[in-house]
């Protein structure tokens, strides 16, 4: 199987503001250019695109191409379950969504110091493996977002799992708050292939600075900038998959165009992506991958990844001293139509809910008082 997976988080909609207007028809062509070009891995999840996610691969994938021509995964939310007999429902209707009668791939989703104990008091390890006995799911994993001592945990605990799905960037290597290469070598020791999430961390390392992006034009003019977020990954020998999250079709044609005849990236190269990475530290106050997991439960329906991005924009304008702020004209326009940052009650739900561990309360008092004075 070839090492690119198609990432079914942020698929292409027509309108920006509403998650469940996905654009079938370019999402249809989006699946019929990877499957052509030989890739077969997709991954979703109940709760991507406001729980529209998994039926709209039912419509665009299932319905339209062989069972035995894809490799499907999904997850068990986690952070749904609340009583006995939850995993149970779900997952039978995750295969009514999605149309399938098994899942090649089976995760317990979003993993860390939060939701394991939750799904230790389900048995959740337990109800997977008797999924698995019974023929609807093929493999068992579980997606991490957590440092590399309770990854060490779980994988103690339960050696029955197969693979471990884990964020990991040239970023985030050596970040403490994230730890991808302490979690990539934990999984490791611990003999689990690995499949990487965020490798181009929510879009991120798609669009640099000037000074990291002539960095790496320097060394590959024709290559894109995400091409060496996922290739970083992709190099990694016990990765064997690494997932994209695909937008539009021209994302999805440079994806399959490099990754189709691979080219693991050098020492060289390795080094400097890892100068990239100290360039976009510079710039960056909140990092936020924009999954949204967030804005599922806000009271207040406020768009906190969208803030986030605007109070980056603003310390970008601000270091690099730019006359004007098109920063504070975004946000003005954006609250027009959508809740403040000051509309935060501090329940913070959202922070319980964040696979970054973000301080999110006070980071949007932060971005308020900047991008609202």
């Amino acid at each position: 199987m070839k090492k690119l997976g198609f990432g079914l988080m942020r698929l292409p909609t027509t309108d920006q503001n509403d998650q469940k207007s996905i654009d079938m028809p370019q999402l249809c062509r989006m699946v019929d250019t990877f499957l052509e070009r030989g890739f077969t891995y997709f991954d979703t999840a109940y709760m991507y695109h406001e729980g529209c996610s998994e039926t709209a691969i039912r419509e665009a994938l299932v319905k339209r191409h062989p069972r035995d021509s894809f490799t499907l995964t999904t997850k068990l939310p986690t952070m749904f379950l609340k009583e006995e007999g939850d995993q149970e429902r779900i997952f039978e209707e995750q295969r009514q969504k999605c149309g399938v009668e098994y899942f090649d791939y089976y995760l317990l989703h979003n993993l860390g110091k939060g939701n394991t104990p939750i799904a230790e008091r389900f048995d959740s390890f337990g109800f997977l493996r008797k999924l698995k006995e019974e023929g609807k799911i093929r493999h068992i994993g579980f997606s991490f977002h957590d440092k590399a001592d309770a990854l060490e945990k779980i994988l103690a605990a339960h050696p029955e799992v197969e693979f471990v799905q884990l964020q990991l960037n040239y970023l985030d290597w050596e970040s403490e708050r994230v730890q991808s290469r302490l979690n990539y070598e934990t999984a490791v020791r611990h003999g689990k292939k690995v499949i990487v999430m965020e490798p181009v961390r929510g879009g991120a390392l798609a669009t640099l600075p000037k000074e990291a992006e002539e960095l790496l034009r320097a060394e590959d003019d024709s290559a894109s900038l995400a091409s060496w977020a996922i290739r970083f990954a992709a190099t990694l020998p016990e990765v064997f998959v690494v997932l994209s999250g695909m937008s539009n079709l021209e994302q999805m044609l440079d994806n399959t165009g490099y990754m189709g005849d691979f080219r693991p990236i050098t020492d060289g190269q390795r080094e400097k992506l890892f100068k990239c990475a100290d360039i976009i530290n510079n710039y960056t106050l909140v990092p936020c991958t924009a999954c949204r997991y967030c804005t599922e439960g806000c009271p207040q329906g406020i768009e906190i990844p969208d803030i986030f991005a605007m109070y980056n924009l603003r310390a970008k304008e601000k270091l690099l001293r730019a006359w004007g702020s098109r920063a504070k004209e975004q946000y003005a326009e954006h609250v027009k139509d959508h809740p403040r940052a000051t509309d935060c009650i501090q329940c913070r739900q959202c922070e319980g809910a964040c696979p970054q561990h973000l301080p999110i309360v006070d980071t949007l008092k932060a971005a308020a008082a900047e991008l609202e004075g």
